[in-house]
């Protein structure tokens, strides 16, 4: 993998987006997850809240006082949070960033005058057969009052396909959801037409390749968000992205179609493998063929991979799945 872009802890992306850095950088998280103060004054829009790091606190409130320090006294600092999708690294630090928005507030407003709103938390609904448990204990664990619960009393405000959000009440200052399934069931993508941008979560990364739980699903919201673009001339185009972590992408939509194209050669190189011989194959095997230049210690992660080309290969009718489990699975031409 390319060496990692050295990125400050805090970068003022636009007059609108200020990016923060989760402080949880790791193999899979690169330089950490990105969480995003979206807004020209407050109360602004959060994107994500990475992964709880106590290092993170700090960084977001100096991002809050010294970057997009609040214009209005009486607001609050953050109206909404959008959380992206489900995983640890995006969600983990809710608990938090609630409490230190309510510590900014009454520090702002130590005779209490005025009464704190606390945030919206915003996320698209998980199919009712594939709940997270991980996803519920950090909602079990949110302090009574620290958010302001749907109109059903429930702690997050579903999102759903093509739903406007405003920001900061500017007009025609909004973000547009897209759900783009793939890396996640619940993953999102935010256009933001303000900054001619698209906040793609782990859907499409700064740097590297993105991981998927369904490949098929995955080409399919590529697709879909690069259709996007030509939906309304004039409203729907973007060009940059702001990933969930890594830099700004810079020509966002050749960027999603290396991905798809990588993905679709990649597939191919499977079924050439699968046809090179007679019989039935292996992911190991398969692994063992296209990955033969590369050290041993890489296959079994690139066998996962593996494995998901040949469940979008059994999808479309090409392969046969005969039994078996994980890279010592059987598989076949259909």
């Amino acid at each position: 993998m390319e060496a990692l872009e050295s990125l400050p802890h805090i970068s003022r992306l636009s007059d609108r987006v200020v990016r923060v850095l989760g402080q949880n950088p790791g193999k899979f998280t690169l330089q950490g997850t990105n969480t995003y103060i979206v807004g020209t004054r407050n109360p602004y829009t959060l994107i994500d809240t990475g992964e709880g790091r106590d290092e993170y606190i700090p960084v977001i409130e100096s991002a809050l006082k010294d970057v997009s320090p609040p214009s209005n006294p009486e607001e609050p600092d953050v109206s909404d949070i959008i959380l992206t999708h489900r995983h640890h690294d995006h969600i983990g630090g809710l608990p938090s960033v609630l409490a230190l928005l309510r510590r900014l507030w009454e520090t702002r407003n130590p005779h209490g005058g005025v009464s704190f709103r606390p945030p919206r938390i915003h996320k698209f609904p998980l199919p009712p057969d594939a709940q997270d448990g991980q996803v519920q204990s950090v909602l079990d664990s949110l302090a009574p009052g620290s958010f302001t619960p749907s109109s059903s009393g429930a702690s997050l405000h579903e999102l759903s396909e093509g739903q406007a959000i405003d920001i900061d009440t500017t007009p025609a200052l909004q973000l547009h959801v897209l759900h783009t399934p793939g890396h996640t069931l619940d993953s999102i993508c935010l256009h933001f037409p303000a900054d001619n941008a698209l906040f793609t979560a782990d859907t499409v990364l700064g740097q590297g390749t993105a991981v998927f739980e369904d490949l098929s699903t995955y080409i399919s919201s590529l697709q879909s968000i690069l259709a996007h673009r030509d939906k309304e001339p004039g409203q729907t185009e973007y060009t940059i992205l702001y990933p969930g972590h890594g830099p700004v992408v810079t020509e966002g939509p050749k960027t999603i179609s290396t991905y798809i194209q990588h993905r679709l050669e990649r597939e191919t190189q499977v079924l050439q493998v699968l046809q090179s011989s007679q019989g039935t194959w292996t992911p190991w095997a398969i692994v063992s063929k296209i990955y033969a230049a590369y050290p041993e210690s890489l296959w079994l992660p690139a066998s996962h991979g593996v494995i998901l080309h040949l469940r979008k290969l059994e999808k479309d009718g090409k392969v046969k799945f005969l039994g078996g489990e994980g890279k010592d699975s059987q598989w076949q031409l259909a």
